[in-house]
């Protein structure tokens, strides 16, 4: 251990052995039993995590799973709106309880606690870590076999904390075909690493079109480098999402419950076969 030190862990790089005893993992709510915990993230913001995020819950509910939204993009939320979420959480003495869905899905997101949808959450990051952290602690979840965690972009405070608080099973990484973003990705890898977490799967948004007209498959960003990336990454399996405007429509909407597609229908399988 290092003289110095002020036994924060989290501020802290050095590879002690007081650091490989601490155990940060939070219990969730007492009234919850969630079997599978599945973090979707990416590198940059703008790529489609969070509609990756709608679009497998809704596959694992169709599949007849109980599956649930913790959504910990602070900052930005947008899945109360993909499903047209206008109630807002409530808190009774057992807790606070999350909004579901038409399908049954339940939600948690900052938005639901707002009095604004447009209120602006003008938090430093150890506030917006607590928040997510209660999200997982004080939240009535209930029964769930799949908890799909929406996380914010980057590797800041709030990733940090999900990944040392709550029991992350597996990751999937959210990008675009550009080489840039391909980059970026390589800084997820390199933190789910970090953390010993698996990543079970790369999702490219935005890889291509299909010309209504001629059915001719259009590459707006070039081919894709999808299997390329994920092959060097050692990532097992992958998916690849199209630019759809009704896709789009529906999400802008809240009415992504809806959808038709069967783009991340592997991966929802894989997610639904993994669980204890």
């Amino acid at each position: 251990m290092n003289e110095t030190c002020n036994h924060d862990c989290s501020s802290c790089e050095a590879n002690c052995p007081s650091r490989e005893k601490t155990d940060f993992l939070e219990k969730p709510h007492r009234m919850s039993r969630i079997r599978r915990v599945i973090g979707v993230v990416s590198g940059k913001g703008g790529v489609g995590k969070s509609l990756v995020t709608s679009l497998s819950a809704v596959l694992l509910r169709r599949m007849g799973l109980k599956c649930a939204i913790l959504d910990a993009d602070v900052t930005g939320p947008s899945i109360p709106k993909a499903f047209r979420l206008t109630g807002k959480a409530e808190a009774g003495e057992d807790g606070i309880y999350p909004v579901t869905t038409k399908t049954g899905i339940p939600v948690m997101s900052i938005n639901l606690l707002l009095d604004e949808d447009t209120q602006p959450v003008v938090w430093r990051g150890p506030i917006l870590a607590g928040a997510v952290k209660q999200f997982w602690t004080d939240v009535v979840w209930g029964d769930v076999d799949v908890m799909l965690i929406d996380m914010p972009p980057g590797t800041g405070d709030v990733p940090l904390t999900v990944f040392q608080s709550i029991p992350v099973d597996g990751i999937v990484i959210v990008t675009t075909p550009q080489e840039l973003v391909g980059m970026i990705v390589e800084k997820a890898v390199n933190m789910a690493a970090m953390m010993n977490i698996p990543v079970i799967a790369l999702v490219e948004n935005m890889s291509y079109i299909d010309c209504p007209d001629c059915g001719r498959r259009i590459f707006p960003f070039g081919e894709s480098r999808l299997a390329d990336t994920a092959a060097r990454l050692n990532i097992p399996d992958t998916a690849r999402l199209p630019i759809d405007p009704k896709l789009a429509a529906a999400c802008d909407a809240g009415m992504v419950e809806l959808f038709e597609g069967d783009w991340l229908d592997a991966l929802a399988r894989k997610i639904a076969g993994s669980i204890r």
